[in-house]
């Protein structure tokens, strides 16, 4: 499907047909959303460009995401898509710049695509051309971006709150428990992949805008120059943000798996300090169930009682032992 503004009756008009259709000055922004290989075909044959393909934005190295050719400027983003499902993920946008208008091709719904459609209907002057269109539709992306990362960073923190410490109804507290670590576990790693995949897609936005002002739209815009500007210190700043929150991250990831190594060792000192109390009864007992022939005890009346009030003081000794060390 192919949308287009046009910026005489500054709205979005969908391309149902593309047979005939001709190409006017007031179009401005061509957005291809999944588009077909017949509508492909007829933007090459109007514009006169190779539109890139899917596996072609997928590229990591920078010369096939950024390039000029036959007086286009193309460019790529990573964008996060489904930010807010349990499994968040990438997809690739094309940004090209000819002829003073912007095209997107995309194969995704990205959220701020539509923010910005419905933005630019309400404002006209945000779609003048296609230079405009294009840093009006980045700052949405980069805000849209700091949201999500805003909210990564308000789970992060709850996050941290659990895992050091639950609190009770009268303010009492209690540790957390082996299964919940296990659970805020998953929930740190949903977290990390969500905080690298906000990092990926910085990256991408930082080189491309880092990218812009080699295009002929920007030569004689001083203004748009200073907005890129601004665009530049945003990500930076979110690149930064994002940095910390990774650390913060590894931390908790750390701290998680202490937590969980610690009460797994109290588990097993619960049952080395039991098997040392019962040690010194199990040797008394041995003793008094050996069949030799001849032990004094076997005839003396009050041998049993004597046996069993020597196992008893036995485990008590070990124990009073371990309590007054503050091993248990």
């Amino acid at each position: 499907m192919i949308r287009i503004y046009r910026n005489d009756i500054d709205q979005f008009v969908v391309l149902e047909n593309t047979n005939g259709a001709l190409l006017e000055d007031s179009m401005v922004w061509f957005d291809l959303d999944h588009p077909s290989g017949a509508e492909e075909a007829w933007f090459e044959e109007t514009f006169g460009i190779d539109l890139p393909t899917r596996e072609d934005m997928k590229g990591i190295e920078p010369s096939s995401r950024l390039y000029r050719e036959n007086g286009a400027t193309y460019m790529t983003g990573t964008l996060i898509w489904k930010a807010d499902s349990e499994t968040p993920e990438e997809t690739h946008v094309g940004f090209i710049l000819v002829g003073g208008r912007l095209v997107t091709i995309r194969y995704a719904e990205p959220r701020p695509f539509t923010a910005f459609q419905l933005y630019a209907a309400r404002n006209a002057t945000i779609c003048s051309g296609g230079a405009t269109a294009l840093l009006g539709l980045m700052e949405a992306i980069v805000d849209r971006t700091a949201e999500i990362l805003e909210h990564n960073g308000a789970k992060v923190e709850r996050l941290s709150q659990n895992i050091s410490s639950r609190r009770l109804k009268g303010g009492a507290s209690r540790k957390v428990r082996g299964d919940e670590l296990e659970k805020h576990l998953g929930e740190i790693v949903a977290c990390q992949n969500l905080s690298a995949k906000i990092r990926d897609s910085l990256m991408s936005l930082a080189r491309m805008v880092s990218f812009m002002p080699l295009a002929k739209e920007f030569e004689n815009a001083p203004q748009l120059r200073e907005n890129i500007v601004s665009l530049e210190h945003d990500i930076k700043s979110l690149l930064d943000h994002t940095g910390f929150l990774n650390g913060t991250l590894n931390f908790l990831l750390d701290a998680a798996l202490g937590l969980i190594n610690i009460e797994q060792n109290s588990i097993i000192k619960i049952f080395s300090i039991a098997a040392v109390v019962f040690l010194p009864p199990t040797l008394v007992a041995s003793i008094y169930g050996m069949n030799f022939h001849t032990m004094p005890e076997l005839d003396w009346r009050y041998g049993y009682p004597m046996a069993l009030c020597l196992m008893v003081l036995s485990a008590v000794g070990p124990y009073m032992f371990f309590k007054r060390k503050g091993w248990l």
